[in-house]
């Protein structure tokens, strides 16, 4: 059977949690610096066919086949762990504790931050022929974006704040959904529908990704967007780290989990 039910692969998004808390550093950081890296370029990718054809709906329908790739390659996002991992620590799995939860976060943001930041200079010297050039459209396309989702939630203040913080949350839950749909079907074709449709559907709506962000915002101020560091560490990544944190887990985690493993008294039909 290709299809898996919730009960079945909610077990295994448990197995993978407790897998990635025992990976060895060096993997932990590895696979998820080609997450961020090959995450950076669909990105950039996405923005180049939105711009080229005008429709930035065709950019969201492409986007997908970066996460695609990463996930088929078992490669990790910061976004599915914050998912995965705590659900080892909340089965109970031998050994699993809260310090090894934060150190997997810890080594996955890392590895992330570094892909995406990698993929952003190299994207930058091509679109600028090694920063001899302006980048023309794109360039002016990306620093927009940069200022408008760094210093365009500033104007706001807390409201701001709120509203990239919420943006994080609905994200990773889509994101998150994908995590999981890569799970729900045992065959290749079946793991890319399952994850291609909730990934379209943040990135066409704006949600704030926060591993997107790592490669976008450094790749934004490499070609000219006028917003500083703290501009965006205060006014994007951090708000939507927290968001995706909080909305990949309790509205995909801990709803599956409690639904699924941790259920309710059943009803009594007597």
């Amino acid at each position: 059977m290709s299809y898996l039910l919730p009960t079945e692969f909610v077990k295994k998004m448990v197995d993978s949690g407790e897998s990635k808390v025992y990976m060895s550093t060096r993997d932990t950081v590895i696979r998820a610096f080609m997450a961020g890296a090959i995450l950076g370029l669909a990105a950039v990718f996405a923005i180049t066919v939105s711009l080229q054809t005008g429709s930035p709906l065709i950019g969201a329908m492409l986007f997908p086949v970066g996460f695609i790739m990463l996930y088929l390659m078992g490669f990790d996002l910061l976004t599915g762990v914050f998912v995965l991992v705590p659900l080892a620590l909340l089965d109970k799995r031998e050994g699993v504790t809260i310090n090894q939860v934060l150190r997997n976060w810890g080594l996955v943001f890392i590895g992330n931050f570094a892909g995406a930041l990698v993929v952003a200079f190299m994207m930058s010297f091509i679109f600028t022929y090694g920063y001899s050039i302006d980048a023309g459209t794109i360039g002016e396309k990306v620093a927009s974006i940069g200022e408008a989702r760094t210093l365009g939630y500033k104007e706001h203040g807390v409201a701001g704040w709120l509203t990239i913080f919420i943006r994080g949350m609905l994200c990773n839950w889509m994101v998150s959904m994908g995590v999981v749909g890569a799970m729900i079907s045992t065959t290749v074709s079946g793991k890319a529908i399952a994850m291609w449709m909730p990934i379209m559907l943040f990135f066409f709506m704006g949600f704030e990704h926060s591993i997107v962000n790592m490669f976008l915002f450094p790749f934004s101020m490499i070609l000219g967007g006028d917003f500083t560091i703290m501009d965006y560490l205060v006014w994007n990544e951090l708000p939507t780290v927290l968001g995706n944190l909080v909305g990949g887990l309790a509205f995909t985690g801990l709803t599956l989990y409690s639904t699924h493993v941790r259920t309710g008294a059943k009803r009594d039909l007597k």
